[in-house]
């Protein structure tokens, strides 16, 4: 790894647009290049993925008059995973004049990527934030406050201002209605045309340039061809790696895989978010973890019992969290974060969780849980209140787990106490993905990519509520922009025919993997060797990595490929149609490249940052040490032709100009 790394490195050329950061993107869109209505008939695009990033994306450029096709993995975009999402969406609004403004919420965003983000990617991001509410607003999206502005909210986010919008219900399954409704009208329009129960599995390049993909039917089993002038990847993260994770079991990185082993330059997959407030795991015949939405942290406060024998106590089941006095619980994150107490960052609340953990204070039968407490808020505020803002949330844990967060459990001294629920951090998001320039192009032509599987605006962590305003940013008004200065000398080019050489090659090449993978014929199920290499991953390249865990996961990765290439068990024959088993496969192929790719970035980030945290480089307190001399810049990876080989590094410098570079604080 070390002779790569010492190459003659290729410039990147990340397109960030002259002058201040609050003019770039102004000056960018006065000075692009712009297709005119009548031409954007003669060009297609195609949009992987349906989610906010995709479908926001493929309803916006079939509303501009390009035609569109767009993929989609399940039966129905409504259940792309974005719906899940039970928070809120950042914007700097700044009602209630309560000091917000775009400046602020670029700032807070670099601050809560530790730094690791380029600054023009961020403000453009906080500059569209607004557009975006205005936008829903006329979908008809219910926010769960007056628009004006004049009624209180919840916020959350790390950031001390409140600006989080939140939609009734779930804010993800509304802000995806408003994108699915906006898709709906342009397919009933013919403008887009859908394919549901589709799944990519490679690009098309022709002459260098991304014309198409190869996509499966889900249904028939088959491989289909399909040519556009452009190719959109919207596909989402790579946390299922993990296979405990927040995301929906049908998300996957094979989409993301695929471009990368095609020329697309794979940028920081280190850093991957653990989220603090899931419901703990249990058992182990889980397949998905339940994520807690983050609101939560506003008003629950965070323990562990002080003693190290109540903790005991509580793990062997003979105490309740309840039967815990006040004196005797330890608020760490306000104990050690007093600015900003339950607020702080997810990746610095996750790590204060493990340490506690860690130390034997953990409060569930495992030891890998805290406490999340809403005594005090009910006791100030009355349990109508409570219920009014978390109502859904404490419903949906007591479903779970069978205790209500809202019940009266005990009586101290005259002081109630009420159940608290129970939490430990979990893989929720990935700020790593395919490298984009400013445009959102991958370093192939004419190949895009938006929302959680580009390498993000985030850095190395992801402030709360900004997932969903960077998947609707990009799809809405970034990407419409940008991507007309690569069509716009595209319109003299002709259609291009799938039975053109590299279609019919490609082709080729996933129907005799398909038959490579059906003929192992070993013993081991898809989900067994899936759920060790999501042990591989959280144990040595989790919330806490060394060099040694990080070599040790290598050489495990190594092994785990041979034991997937020699022992892998698919029942059913090749080309009977729907083999979900035979998909699961695909996937895990690409998860375990993944795995890797993350390992490989970790072991050559020596300092840590946001969602990596290396033992080795941590302050006296035990807060992340960055190395801004040695580490300021993007890691982007480069395939090497086989999954057997070490990627190449590429580095892009960072450059700030709007920002001192500074150590985080959330102390004072």
């Amino acid at each position: 790894m070390e002779e790569n790394t010492k190459l003659a490195q290729p410039v990147i050329d990340s397109k960030i647009p002259e002058g201040p950061v609050a003019e770039k993107w102004t000056n960018y869109k006065a000075h692009q290049k712009l297709v005119n209505p009548a031409n954007k008939r003669k060009l297609d695009i195609i949009v992987v993925g349906t989610g906010l990033a995709g479908a926001s994306a493929a309803s916006t450029l079939a509303e501009m008059g390009f035609n569109v096709l767009n993929f989609c993995i399940q039966d129905s975009p409504r259940r792309a995973h974005s719906i899940a999402a039970q928070g809120g969406i950042n914007a700097a609004k700044n009602y209630q004049n309560d000091g917000d403004s775009v400046y602020r919420l670029f700032y807070d965003t670099v601050k809560g990527g530790d730094y690791r983000a380029r600054e023009a990617n961020v403000y453009r991001l906080a500059e569209v934030s607004n557009n975006i509410i205005d936008q829903c607003v006329e979908q008809g999206v219910p926010f769960a406050r007056e628009y004006g502005g004049l009624l209180g909210k919840r916020a959350f986010g790390g950031a001390q201002v409140s600006r989080t919008f939140y939609a009734k219900g779930q804010t993800g399954q509304q802000l995806l209605l408003g994108a699915y409704s906006s898709l709906n009208r342009q397919i009933q329009m013919g403008k887009v045309k859908i394919y549901n129960r589709y799944e990519m599995h490679d690009v098309v390049l022709i002459d260098g340039r991304a014309r198409g993909i190869i996509a499966k039917n889900l249904v028939t089993g088959k491989f289909e061809r399909f040519a556009a002038h452009a190719v959109v990847i919207a596909t989402g993260g790579y946390g299922n790696a993990y296979f405990l994770s927040t995301n929906a079991m049908a998300c996957n990185c094979s989409a993301a895989v695929a471009c990368y082993r095609k020329g697309a330059y794979f940028a920081n997959p280190a850093y991957v978010q653990i989220h603090p407030t899931c419901i703990p795991r249990h058992g182990d015949k889980q397949s998905k973890l339940t994520l807690m939405s983050e609101s939560l942290r506003n008003d629950g406060r965070i323990w562990v019992p002080k003693k190290l024998e109540d903790a005991k106590a509580i793990q062997a089941g003979t105490k309740k969290g309840s039967d815990i006095p006040e004196e005797e619980r330890d608020y760490y994150l306000e104990r050690r974060y007093p600015a900003f107490g339950n607020l702080v960052p997810r990746d610095v609340a996750s790590r204060a969780a493990k340490e506690r953990c860690d130390k034997g204070f953990g409060v569930n039968n495992t030891g890998q849980a805290v406490f999340l407490d809403f005594s005090e808020a009910i006791n100030r505020l009355g349990i109508d209140v409570v219920r009014q803002r978390y109502g859904n949330l404490f419903d949906m844990y007591e479903e779970i787990t069978d205790v209500n967060p809202g019940e009266l459990a005990n009586t101290i001294n005259g002081e109630n106490y009420y159940n608290p629920m129970m939490i430990y951090p979990a893989i929720h998001y990935t700020m790593g993905g395919i490298w984009v320039d400013y445009e959102l192009q991958t370093s192939v032509k004419g190949l895009f990519a938006i929302g959680e599987c580009n390498f993000s605006d985030h850095g190395a962590n992801r402030l709360g509520a900004s997932a969903l305003m960077q998947g609707l940013a990009d799809g809405y008004f970034v990407l419409p922009y940008t991507i007309q200065n690569y069509l716009s000398d595209q319109i003299q080019v002709p259609r291009f025919s799938t039975d053109a050489p590299e279609f019919v090659e490609a082709e080729k090449a996933c129907v005799a993997e398909e038959e490579r993978l059906m003929a192992i014929g070993g013993k081991r199920s898809v989900d067994s060797i899936h759920k060790e290499l999501g042990n591989i991953l959280w144990d040595f390249v989790g919330m806490g990595r060394t060099k040694e865990g990080l070599e040790t996961a290598l050489t495990k990765l190594k092994a785990l490929r041979e034991e997937f290439n020699k022992n892998l068990y698919i029942p059913g024959t090749v080309g009977e149609g729907m083999n979900v088993e035979l998909d699961k496969a695909f996937r895990l192929q690409d998860f375990i490249t993944m795995g890797e790719l993350i390992a490989y970035d970790a072991l050559n980030r020596n300092e840590s940052c946001g969602g990596h945290f290396r033992e080795e480089y941590q302050t006296e307190e035990g807060e992340a040490k960055r190395d801004d001399e040695n580490f300021f810049y993007v890691s982007c990876w480069d395939y090497q032709g086989s999954d057997e080989k070490a990627p190449k590094l590429i580095k892009e410098p960072l450059h700030y100009e709007a920002i001192k570079v500074q150590t985080r604080n959330y102390k004072s």
